[in-house]
């Protein structure tokens, strides 16, 4: 890896003494095929009747100092964001509208991010992906059709693959709070020839957590190399990260909030010490061939190939494990029968995701159309291990073996056609075909679950654009199959595929000193899966259909400039999250039954009714900026019965940063930038969860929370040449 650090900055700067005269070359690279049709696609284009906001390269920049791409997004409208270690670094987690990442569909350069069977997002899987980040697009609810897992709540594009047209060199290091550091270079040729162009990046994120023996250790590579002419475009990415962290995902009990709010159980099943090893490993590789193609100044396609390879486990140490649950035979010693041991297990994942994309688009005067899709298959294996046992256990154990397989196809069409006086019409539709294999669970390794899913989605609206003036109208529809884990419960409880009817009405109006916008939203859902507590046939916890739910909002944004050093932004969202119907039901320890409990008009978990964000900067010297940070998040229940005692309190928080930049003879620039999380010590907590259960003829509640940091800073230099 140093050699080929070294020869690439060996390109970066000696192709400046064979470059062309700089305003030639621009000249000329004007004409190249620069555009991203993978990206275009999918992504709502300025005309299109959807809720979206885009990120560009210096807003990303600006707040990347080591936390995860979550807290990057944060201040944008109805996102909730939380974290497991407590500090942003890790696992981390986000909710838009209500929605958790599951229900999120994420892209990278066009192509499926989403884990293919959780339907997740795991973020610490690439770290620092934002350093490489040219932009980024949140639409909220359905949003246009796009490859990948179904979206219930928002879709995030996330782009690369814009083209570099100058040679940079940055050097960009970052520490904080909890023993933080984040290290990263980037480098990049710019045009060589005016066809060619290589970026690269490497990163490291490290951290102690604030939750105990939370730590992380995050690396992380990006090498891009491309060439482009007039009408061609041939791009190849490796992406690829490696994260080992400390397990804190089991939370901390409500009762300790007040006198251990760092407390972390996982590995203290160990005698003595907790278990050092208790963490996360995995490591992940993007593999993404881009080939784009303009046959004239009308139509151009893309075809686009990748693999995702993917393989880690989880380790743990459990004590007093039936011998039975892993398949082994009892102890016989003389006449005592020893059934338990104290072990040690990694539970593995090992799969590649690979597949092709691919559009296909006309656009000419008013009218745009584009065909497109994507062929996807998902190769996992699940199995564990025992790598230690104090006795009755062979070295190197495997005990569960279950590969699961996904073929995913999905086509698309999408016609916009603008008409007179600034009216654009939109329809979009889409295919979606699906086959899922599971060749069994750990509990219950011989059920095979083979399901088959087809799935039409149209959308379609209208806007109007004019005299900086944007109004917009659209109906959409989208599908989602259950996960996983949602179909353990039994060959004879198949779950069924959940459905969202979403409406979006917005307005929005954008000056040179000012803007501001609204948007109504309604997103009504069929069979939406829900935790509900009920034990199915083979007795496990698994989400249930609910027939009935939705969510109705409005979300408000503006901002204003009056002056030069001073601007101010903001948003806020008023929302209702309700299920009609919900059962819950609840352990009952004393009769060894379940007890039923109806409600009507329930708040659907971990959906707060309002969300808020808003930021101030000042500028009070040249090249220096003093920006205010500020978010408000409404309580969130932690189950979906609207009980205040099982919920997340509210909370506001501030942040606040000072930047300043200095401009050399040998630099580009030097940035230094000062940031303070949670100003004003807010103890608070970003996320939970509940179990309920009856003994002894009364109920106990017992919450677990994720509690976040108290005031925090990080420190950067970044070094631009």
């Amino acid at each position: 890896m140093k050699n080929a650090l070294f020869i690439l900055l060996l390109v970066a700067f000696n192709s400046r003494a064979h470059a062309q005269d700089t305003s030639y070359r621009h000249k000329l690279s004007d004409t190249l095929m620069l555009e991203n049709i993978e990206i275009t696609s999918i992504r709502a284009a300025d005309k299109a009747p959807f809720t979206k906001t885009d990120i560009n390269k210096k807003e990303i920049a600006k707040v990347n100092l080591g936390q995860d791409l979550p807290f990057i997004l944060n201040q944008t409208p109805s996102v909730v964001v939380n974290s497991d270690a407590g500090n942003g670094v890790g696992y981390t987690g986000i909710h838009i509208r209500g929605t958790d990442a599951s229900r999120i569909n994420v892209t990278l350069n066009g192509i499926p991010y989403n884990d293919a069977e959780s339907q997740g997002t795991f973020f610490v899987d690439l770290p620092d992906v934002a350093s490489s980040l040219n932009s980024i697009q949140i639409q909220r609810g359905v949003g246009t059709s796009s490859n990948g897992p179904g979206a219930f709540g928002a879709t995030i594009n996330l782009s690369t693959n814009e083209v570099n047209k100058e040679k940079y060199f940055e050097l960009n290091n970052s520490y904080g709070s909890f023993n933080t550091w984040k290290n990263t270079l980037k480098l990049g040729t710019g045009l060589i020839g005016n066809h060619f162009l290589i970026d690269a990046r490497v990163s490291r994120i490290s951290s102690d957590g604030y939750i105990d023996r939370a730590t992380s250790d995050l690396k992380s590579l990006y090498f891009s190399a491309a060439y482009i002419n007039d009408k061609s475009s041939l791009r190849f990415n490796m992406i690829s990260g490696k994260e080992k962290t400390y397990q804190a995902w089991n939370g901390v009990p409500e009762s300790y909030l007040d006198s251990a709010r760092t407390y972390n159980s996982s590995g203290t099943q160990k005698p003595g010490t907790p278990y050092a090893n208790e963490t996360d490993n995995y490591t992940q590789t993007h593999y993404q061939l881009f080939y784009n193609h303009k046959i004239n100044n009308v139509i151009s396609y893309n075809v686009d190939a990748f693999l995702t390879r993917g393989k880690g486990y989880y380790e743990e140490y459990r004590a007093d494990q039936s011998f039975e649950d892993y398949y082994l035979p009892d102890i016989i010693s003389g006449t005592d029968t020893i059934t338990s041991t104290d072990l040690i297990k990694q539970l593995w994942l090992d799969n590649y995701f690979y597949g092709s994309i691919f559009s296909a688009q006309y656009h000419k005067n008013k009218t745009r159309i584009t065909f497109g899709g994507g062929l996807t298959q998902y190769n996992g294996k699940h199995y564990d291990m025992v790598t230690w046992a104090q006795q009755g256990c062979p070295e190197n154990y495997k005990y569960y073996n279950a590969p699961a397989t996904k073929s995913d196809l999905n086509l698309y069409a999408k016609w916009m056609q603008s008409f007179g006086s600034g009216f654009t019409g939109f329809l979009d539709l889409q295919g979606h075909f699906i086959n899922y294999r599971i060749n069994g669970f750990e509990d219950h390794p011989d059920m095979v679950i083979d399901e088959k899913y087809t799935f039409f989605n149209p959308k379609a609206g209208i806007s109007f654009n004019r005299n900086n003036y944007r109004a917009y109208l659209s109906v959409s529809v989208a599908s989602k199959e259950p996960n996983r884990d949602d179909f353990e419960a039994g060959v004879n409880q198949i779950p069924k595929p959940e459905r969202l009817y979403d409406l979006e009405l917005g307005m929005e109006r954008s000056e040179h000193k000012y803007n501001y916008g609204a948007t109504f939203y309604y997103m009504y859902y069929h069979n939406q899966l829900v935790n509900t507590g009920k034990i199915n046939d083979v007795g496990a916890y698994t989400r249930t259909n609910t027939p009935e739910s939705y969510r109705a909002g409005i979300e408000l944004q503006g901002a204003v400039a009056p002056a030069k050093w001073f601007n101010l932004s903001g948003n806020i969202s008023f929302s209702e999250n309700k299920i009609k119907d919900f059962t819950e039901y609840i352990d009952d320890y004393d009769n060894g039954s379940q007890k039923e409990n109806i409600y009507h008009n329930t708040d659907i978990s971990f959906s707060p009714d309002i969300v808020g964000a808003a930021s101030i900067n000042f500028v009070p010297i040249k090249n220096g900026e003093i920006s205010l940070q500020s978010k408000y998040v409404g309580r969130q229940f932690l189950d979906n019965t609207s009980h205040v005692d099982r919920s997340v309190d509210p909370y506001f928080l501030e942040n606040a940063q000072l930047s300043y930049t200095l401009s050399r003879k040998f630099f580009k620039n030097v940035t230094f930038v000062f940031q303070v999380n949670n100003l004003f010590n807010k103890m608070y907590q970003s996320s939970g969860y509940t179990y309920n259960y009856i003994y002894d003829g009364a109920l106990s509640v017992e919450n677990y929370y994720y509690p976040m940091a108290g005031t925090n800073f990080m420190a950067a230099i970044n070094i631009g040449l």
